[in-house]
């Protein structure tokens, strides 16, 4: 199951006690539906359970059957009301009149405090979809018109949420694509358990980055010593097959041994090897000498 049908699946089964939080479901379901006239109205979903929430909806709030048909693919679920009395009935019931040019959002269908968030259940399940958080972030419903994504914008942007729009294939898009956004649309909705699926796998991902930044950091030192040091271990041969260790000095000849046995060993590392311990900048100027040494041999 792809995440956006996990949300979708997880805010069909919430519950809904209040009457008027039923009506601002059925509405966002509604108004965001394939077709929302006074002709005809017509849902679709992929989920057999967001299309029988609809029709079940539609049956108890006003007293209106739809009839529920499956693609020969199994794949898509609609509810039809193609009577036009039923379908004057549904839209009559939210307000709206035949008089209206365009659709927009009716506000005064939201009585308490969660009916915007029951309307924004209804209209993800209608128009919404989530991308995985393992993937992508990226929350978006898509409009078929202007004035009704409008509305849609102004209904989100109340709840505190900061919608962009763009347009694609004839539809007006609003999505969120930063992460802490959309999981704030998920808790609105209702989809809890999949904001917190969501949060789980940021932190898995934030986690999984910080390790490979370090691992290429790490990786990125080693190779600057080993850099560096190809040119010391040059030296150290070159001075032990034309004069032997033995022709430096006490300080230069165990520095000469200590590199040789640690080519892959940082300055510092190297300066803790001493008995006793010298500096970073000690150990870097006995290699110097090492290296002149070789080059004037």
């Amino acid at each position: 199951m792809s995440f956006s049908l996990q949300v979708k699946d997880e805010l069909v089964k919430i519950e809904q006690k209040n009457t008027c939080c039923k009506k601002s479901l059925l509405y966002g379901m509604a108004l965001f539906s394939k077709k929302f006239s006074f002709a005809s109205v017509i849902f679709q979903s992929q989920n057999l359970k967001t299309a029988e929430l609809f029709m079940d909806l539609l049956k108890e709030l006003c007293s209106v059957s739809g009839e529920l048909k499956c693609s020969p693919a199994g794949r898509i679920y609609t509810v039809e009301v193609k009577n036009p009395v039923y379908a004057s009935r549904i839209m009559s019931y939210f307000g709206h009149e035949k008089s209206e040019t365009s659709l927009r959002i009716n506000f005064s269908n939201f009585i308490c405090d969660e009916c915007q968030n029951a309307f924004i259940r209804g209209a993800f399940l209608a128009c919404g979809a989530v991308s995985s958080p393992e993937k992508d972030y990226h929350l978006e419903f898509s409009v078929a018109f202007l004035n009704l994504s409008k509305s849609l914008v102004t209904a989100l942007t109340e709840l505190e949420l900061q919608p962009k729009t763009t347009m694609r294939k004839g539809y007006y898009v609003i999505y969120f694509k930063d992460s802490e956004t959309i999981e704030d649309c998920l808790y609105i909705m209702g989809a809890g358990r999949s904001m917190f699926d969501m949060m789980n796998v940021k932190i898995v991902k934030q986690i999984r980055n910080s390790a490979n930044r370090r691992a290429n950091c790490e990786t990125a030192n080693i190779e600057k010593t080993v850099a560096a040091a190809s040119p010391q271990i040059e030296a150290i041969i070159k001075i032990k097959k034309k004069k032997g260790l033995d022709f430096l000095s006490d300080g230069l000849r165990e520095m000469a041994e200590i590199r040789f046995e640690n080519p892959d060993a940082s300055l510092g590392e190297l300066a803790e090897m001493f008995d006793p311990p010298i500096s970073r900048s000690g150990v870097n100027h006995r290699l110097s000498r090492l290296v002149q040494i070789a080059k004037d041999l």
